[in-house]
Parts: structure tokens; sequence; C-alpha cells
């Protein structure tokens, strides 16, 4: 027996908000912790389930985890031990491979199984690969598993294909214990990146220019514990603002960096939503009249992917014909059959979706394919007449912090039940 989500459409919200910590910092920053010799504190972590699977993970290498607080976690590598990571736990989420630049950089040796994670079409790791044997490492790959190792890791120059966040990341990881200096030319822009080097450095790592282009990195001995703070989801920001634009009569938005999300706050007011954006909030106010607009998504800072899946439910609330196409994962387009079970006009081509609006949306059962198709589904079924009922909403749980408390707060008649 599973559970699942139901809503109950039509019902205007209103009320505050505050946004939780970043999820796609927080699970490279927890692996990160690990290459620290003393104990590192996390502040602003969120509630969700790849924080518990990734604490899972920490423990089979021998390294406390304490909650001292809703969203505090202290790490403590001081006794870690170095053990295959080939547990069923790892191919449960895609941060797992986190483990492998942060291991690899402690201890010259990783053995983990291939990360798993929402299926998304092909998400290959060639990059991280290509940036560890870059720096000196061997890479077998048998039975399933990644076997990295290295007498001694050694800087170089790094240039990346794709503007890749998790090769970015990875890479960094291993180069911030590595000898001499990394440069990795065309990485990823992501704000995640910038708050990794930023607990990176306070651990005493000399990692520059994350957030541009060219990130350097050069390797020093080791590293220690310190104090760091996540920054807001800007996931979840994006998510509550195409909420809030979809079915708020007055909605506060908080705990924001909106500049994070300014390629959808820009696309929102092209529709004629009606903002008041300040310093670290949104503040969104009731307008029906939403015309359509087309999307492409981009790296950051350009349209994220991960806000497509959830903006397709409020395009079909809006007047013409809206296009997306998605030049990062081609096939994350299933959110879009399940749209079209509860009334929605959508044609869906390669790699891109035609919305045609407005049309009356009908509560059905759906199922979230994954995690950013659930938030969709959770935004048609507050717009839609009658019930929805979401299944498989533990791909929505492993992203989004309380998601049903937060809007259930706002007024949304939105619950749980076990499917009988």
């Amino acid at each position: 027996m599973q559970e699942v989500i139901k809503i109950e459409g039509g019902h205007l919200l209103e009320g505050e908000v505050s946004i939780s910590g970043s999820k796609n910092a927080t699970v490279a920053l927890i692996p990160a912790a690990v290459l620290a010799t003393g104990p590192v504190t996390i502040v602003g972590v969120p509630g969700i389930a790849d924080v518990a699977s990734l604490s899972e993970i920490l423990r089979m290498l021998n390294v406390t985890v304490k909650e001292v607080a809703e969203d505090h976690l202290i790490i403590d590598p001081t006794d870690m031990k170095n053990c295959d990571l080939d547990s069923d736990i790892v191919t449960r989420l895609r941060a797992s491979y986190y483990f492998m630049g942060a291991l690899l950089g402690k201890y010259g040796y990783v053995r983990i199984k291939m990360p798993g994670g929402c299926y998304l079409g092909p998400r290959p790791i060639d990059l991280h690969l290509k940036g560890f044997e870059a720096l000196g490492a061997e890479v077998e790959y048998a039975q399933g598993c990644y076997t990295i190792r290295a007498k001694q890791l050694i800087g170089t120059k790094i240039f990346l294909d794709i503007a890749s966040v998790g090769a970015t990341i990875n890479i960094m990881m291993a180069a911030s214990l590595a000898k001499g200096r990394t440069t990795i030319e065309n990485a990823a822009k992501e704000p995640e990146i910038i708050d990794v080097a930023t607990l990176l450095n306070k651990m005493g790592a000399q990692v520059r220019g994350a957030g541009t282009n060219v990130i350097t990195v050069d390797g020093v001995e080791k590293l220690g514990g310190c104090f760091h703070e996540i920054i807001p989801d800007r996931i979840e920001a994006g998510t509550f603002t195409i909420i809030a634009a979809s079915m708020a009569k007055h909605m506060k938005i908080t705990n924001i960096i909106p500049q994070h999300i300014e390629a959808l706050t820009s696309k929102l007011s092209e529709m004629g939503v009606k903002m008041d954006i300040g310093v670290d909030s949104i503040v969104i106010d009731r307008n029906e009249n939403l015309n359509a607009a087309d999307i492409k998504t981009r790296p950051y800072p350009g349209f994220a992917t991960d806000l497509q899946q959830p903006l397709t439910a409020l395009l079909t609330q809006a007047a013409g014909q809206s296009t997306i196409q998605d030049t990062i994962y081609p096939e994350r387009f299933k959110h879009c059959i399940e749209l079209q079970r509860m009334g929605a006009n959508i044609d869906i081509g390669t790699g891109m979706s035609v919305i045609t609006g407005p049309t009356k949306l009908y509560g059905d059962k759906v199922y979230a394919t994954d995690l950013r198709c659930g938030a969709c589904l959770v935004i048609a079924g507050l717009i839609a007449e009658g019930i929805t009922e979401i299944h498989d909403i533990y791909h929505i749980d492993r992203g989004y912090d309380d998601l049903d408390g937060k809007l259930k707060k706002l007024g949304a008649v939105i619950y749980r039940e076990m499917d009988e």
C-alpha cells in the first residue's frame, strides 16, 4: 500500500509561505562535508527524503550525523572509514555520485554502484569520469559498480563538453585535495555551485571563479570543519511563484533570492501575472486573464528545465498557444500525458510541447512520473474542478519539503491517504 495525495481543486489560496533550503545544493553539500577532518554544521537543510538517504550513506562510511534542530545537521567525519558503496540505497538517488569526487579526493579510492534518481532520459556521468581521469585517476566499470583510484590526484586543465552542474561540483571536490592547480573551463554557473564552493572555502579549500565559466581550484593538504547556511531553493521558490500565479488571491513568498528565478519571473510578467518583487520576497495578486508564452530551457541563468513542468500546468490556463522546448532533457514531457487525462489541450513533439488554452481541467487519477512532474500535477490539481488523486508521491517527497503542509496553511484542500 502506498500513500497518495488528494486535492480538491478550485480553492483560492491566501497568505505567506517561506521557502526551504536548496535541495540541489543540499545533496552536494552533504557529500562535500566528508572531505573535512572535523565536524561540519549545515543549517537550512530541507526535510526531504534525499537527505535521509544521504545520511544513511554517511552512516555506512562511519560518519556521525546529528540532527540538532529541524533544519540543522552536524556531520562529523572524524572516525570515517572508506568502504564500498554498493548498497541499493545508492541507486535510489542521483546525488549519490557526489561521493565519487569526495571519496576520491580524500582517499584516492572509491567503489560505488551506478547512481539512480528520476528518469529524465539519458543522464550520462562520463563528464565526471573524464574529469577524474584528467586528474590522474583510473576508472573501471564492472558488475554495476565504478571503481575509481589514484595514487595522487594532480591538478590540470579540464574542459567540460557540456556545462554540467554535477561534473563541475564533483571535479571541484576532488581537486580541492589534489596537488597543484585545476582549471575547469566551460564550468556550469548555477547558484548551487557557488554554495558548494563557499562551503569548501570555509573548510579551507581555495576555489575561485564559482558562478563563472572558469573555476580554478588550488589543492590544499587537508580541509577542516565549519558552519554553513544553505541558500534558499530556487526551484521551490519558482514552484510557489507558479502556484501563486495559478490560484492565489494574494500570496507572499519569502526567503528567496529573486535573481535566481529571474528567467521565470520575466516570463510570468510577460504572461500578465501581477508581481511585486522585493529584496528577498515576491507578492502576487490574482489576475485571471493570462497570455500564452514560449519557453526554451537553458542552463542557468536561462529558464530552468526543473520549472518547465510546473509552468505547463499554468499555461493550460493562458489564452492562446504556448510552446515549451526543453534543450536540456528532451524526454522530460511525461507530465503532459498526465495533464491530458485532466483535460489539457497539449500536443507533444520531439523535445517540445504545444499547449492551447485556456482549458478547463478536471480532477482525475494521475501519476507523478518524476519529482517536477509531481509538482506540475499538484498545481493542476489546485486549478482543476473536483478531486485529483496523485500516485507515486515519493518522487515529490524526494525534493519538496512539506509541500502539502505549506499548501494547507495557504488554504488548499489537500490531504494524504493510503491507496486501497
